[in-house]
């Protein structure tokens, strides 16, 4: 079987308008990420990179913001595989989880999380970015109905 027939699930998601309003914006939240990554945040980027990444934590920050640039840029114009990158979004967010707790556990200041509190609370915002992915772009659905 062809890599294009096992991907045929993913292909041409039906969703509706909202799911679509909220693709678009988490798109755009991507790229903009993204963006900063490479430029004004930074040194925000780097200080969350856990201690126990084995490579430069500067490189760990280009290559994460260029997937949320490659990423970001896909929620916006792959609409008719926009299940396929829901998944890649959503297994995105979960690879960058260590990073947010690393954050936390190490009590690291950055973007203004200057608090275990604020820390803390940041931990339970990853699921909800993993969700809106999947639901954003209807790849939950699709997967699920993959042998309909």
């Amino acid at each position: 079987m062809k890599l294009s027939e096992k991907l045929k699930w993913a292909y041409n998601t039906d969703t509706k308008w909202m799911q679509t309003i909220f693709r678009l914006l988490l798109g755009a939240a991507l790229l903009f990420a993204g963006i900063s990554h490479l430029t004004f945040n930074r040194p925000e980027f780097v200080a969350q990179v856990p201690n126990w990444v084995p490579i430069s934590t500067d490189l760990v920050v280009v290559l994460s913001g260029i997937v949320e640039i490659i990423l970001g840029l896909a929620l916006l114009v792959f609409y008719k595989w926009k299940a396929l990158v829901g998944w890649a979004t959503a297994i995105f967010f979960v690879l960058i989880f260590p990073g947010n707790i690393s954050q936390y556990v190490n009590e690291i200041d950055a973007f203004g999380l200057d608090s275990d509190r604020a820390r803390l609370i940041r931990l339970f915002f990853q699921p909800v970015l993993v969700l809106w992915a999947l639901w954003s772009t209807g790849a939950w659905k699709a997967f699920k109905n993959r042998n309909n």
